[in-house]
Parts: C-alpha cells; structure tokens; sequence
C-alpha cells in the first residue's frame, strides 16, 4: 500500500511539483525571516557579550537598553566597592562624541572609557597593536571592520583608517594605536575606545559622567543575591550579563517593531504554505477519488487510506522543506557576505520543519475529509 501512495502522489507530475514547490517557497520564506529576526536579535546585544568579564553590570536605573545614556555621579563607584561580596569594582564611560576624521569629515561615534588602571571591559579581540597601547598618549582603538567602512574618509576617495592616523573627538586631539575585530553590532554607529580619565576630558563638561559600573562578585558569592544588595545599597540597577541582554534585545524589539515586522512576514509564510499545499493537495485527492474507492472496495479499511494519505503528505512536505531550507542555507551565505545579518540557531530549523508538518496536515485533514466519506461504489460510475 505504502508503494501504491508513492506512486499516486508522483504520477501527476505537475501536481507533485507544485506541491514541492508551494512547500519549498513557504519554508524558505519562513527559514531566511527567523534566520535575519534571529541575527538582528543577536546583534542587539553582541557589545555586552564581547564585554562580559565581569559578573554584574551597575547602572542608572532608568537605563532600558545598552546605548540608553543616562550618567551617573562617580560617587556611586566608591559605595559599589564597599558592599559585601563585591571583588573589584570598575568605571565605564559611554557616550556618543562627533569624531573629526583626517579629511575633514565628521562622524558620530560611540566613544568607550576604560578604567585607565586594569583596561577591564576592552575589545575582544586585538588586531593590530596591544591592549595597553590605549595607555599611550591620546591613545583610541578603532574596529578594524569600521575602518574602511562607517571611518572611511570620502572626501578622500573613502580611505580606510589606519593605526598612526590622528584624529579630533570633540575637538580634542587623538591618535589611532591599535585596531580590534568585535561581533557586529545593532547599532552602526563606530566604536571607539580610549581611557577612562582620557574620556572624561573629551566629554563635554556635566556632573554625572559614570555610564556603567563593572563589578566582579567574590568566589562563591550568588550574582542574583549580589545584585540585590547593590539595589538596595545604592539606588541603581545591577543586571548580570545575560539579563543586560535580555534587557536590551527586549527593548529594542518593542521601540523598532521588528518583532511584529518579522512574526507578520514568518505568519504570511506558514499561510501561504497552508493554503498552496491545502488546496493543491485536495486537487490531488480529488483527481485520484477513483482509486481510493477501487482501494475500498477491495476492502482498503479507513485506517489503510488514512496511512497513504499521510505518507503522501509527510514525503512531500519533507521533500519541500528539505528543498526550502537548502535554498534559505544558501541565501544566508550570500546576505551574510553582503553585511546582512543572518544567524540559524538549530531551534530555527526545527521550529520551522514543524510550521511545515501542521501546514502538511491540515492539507492532509482536508483531503482525508472527503476521501473517508467516499462510498466504493464510486469506482462503478461512469
């Protein structure tokens, strides 16, 4: 019997074509959207996770998301250190300053402060030069991928920085001595990074300056229970790393409304997926309405049809999202070479085969519908 189904669903070939199709083009709809969603959620906050050395972040409590800059006074450090369970305690400086490039040319760049005696919190990963070298002086670190891109200097047929160009951040003179590699980021503006005290001089003049407070926790002390202790002590918040994240992966979805842009585009996909396969699959049935009741008549029970009708349906659908999630593979190369974000977790995958298995069965609900109704006298008509 299972031979028999086989050879119904690939004897009309236009029908088995336009079924794998239909199925194809709904899971690669669906696959690349996740694919992108996912990657753009995952950029929103690739600067906390490169930064994540210390265990807690500290910050002003009506801070939503990582770029949200509202400063705190640096006296709040000083009580930070002194709570119970805290190992070492670190300033951060973040904050958007106009970058005057070589040719002239001004940019709004994301000016990162390190504390000038551990550099804790610096890049990732260096390229060129040392993490020391930022203690040089007027010392910045510039990305290495931002160099030739968002630093490019167009009146000067787009230049790509490099590590001895000088530059003037705020009107203050600066000195690239090294280049760092960094995931890539929501935000496109460039990052820049020097020292702590070095920012502050750069940074125009107001009382609260302190964006970020890094905190390691003692061996063996809870980072919750930590983090609890400093909300109390100090008035701020202290997120760990993840719930920073999390934080801003969640408030940057709701602000940009690309959640619902990307759930309408995944929902448009399992539709159309539903509807070609549901209406196909039932023309299919219909064409082959003879040979279901030839199968009853010679005593095919309801159980038997059903099993063919779902293996009909189950071959297709795998064969249709093998093909859909192949071509939405292959896309993802080419956009991420083009800059865009992609990023496939496996939970995308899957997520996405089982949107194609309800889209196969609720084809095969309807078609089963009519074929259990069929009477076997229907092979006799003419």
């Amino acid at each position: 019997m299972n031979m028999i189904a086989l050879k119904m669903l690939i004897g009309d070939r236009l029908k088995y074509i336009s079924l794998v199709a239909g199925l194809a083009f709904a899971a690669f709809l669906i696959v690349q959207q996740a694919s992108i969603f996912s990657g753009f959620t995952l950029q929103m906050g690739a600067w906390i996770r490169d930064t994540a050395v210390a265990d807690l972040w500290v910050m002003n409590d009506q801070v939503n998301f990582v770029d949200d800059y509202k400063p705190m006074p640096e006296t709040r450090l000083q009580r930070v250190r002194g709570i119970a369970g805290v190992e070492w305690a670190v300033p951060m400086f973040k904050f958007y300053l106009p970058v005057q490039l070589p040719d002239g040319t001004i940019v709004q760049c994301r000016v990162i402060g390190l504390d000038d005696a551990t550099l804790v919190g610096g890049p990732p990963t260096m390229v060129d030069g040392r993490l020391e070298d930022l203690r040089r002086d007027r010392a910045v670190f510039i990305n290495i991928d931002q160099a030739g891109s968002t630093l490019a200097q167009p009146r000067d047929d787009n230049k790509a920085l490099k590590v001895g160009d000088r530059l003037s951040i705020n009107d203050n003179d600066a000195v690239v001595t090294g280049m760092y590699r960094a995931t890539k980021e929501f935000f496109w503006d460039p990052v820049i990074y020097t020292t702590y005290s070095r920012a502050l001089q750069w940074a125009p003049r107001q009382r609260k300056l302190l964006s970020f407070i890094l905190v390691k926790a003692k061996p063996g002390v809870d980072h919750a229970e930590l983090a609890t202790r400093i909300n109390e002590a100090t008035g701020l918040v202290a997120r760990t790393n993840e719930g920073f994240d999390w934080k801003t992966t969640s408030d940057l979805m709701n602000r940009t409304g690309i959640l619902i842009n990307f759930g309408m585009t995944i929902l448009l996909g399992f539709v159309i997926g539903a509807l070609i396969a549901g209406q196909t699959f039932y023309m299919f049935v219909l064409d082959n309405l003879r040979y279901f009741g030839a199968l009853k008549a010679m005593g095919a029970t309801g159980f038997t049809i059903v099993r063919m009708v779902f293996l009909q349906t189950v071959t297709v659908g795998m064969i249709g999202f093998g093909v859909g999630l192949g071509a939405a593979c292959l896309g993802g190369i080419v956009f991420a070479r083009a800059g865009l974000a992609f990023q496939m977790p496996w939970q995308v995958p899957v997520a996405s085969g089982l949107a194609i298995v309800v889209c196969c069965m609720l084809a095969a609900g309807l078609s089963l519908m009519r074929v259990l109704r069929l009477e076997p006298a229907i092979v006799f008509k003419s």
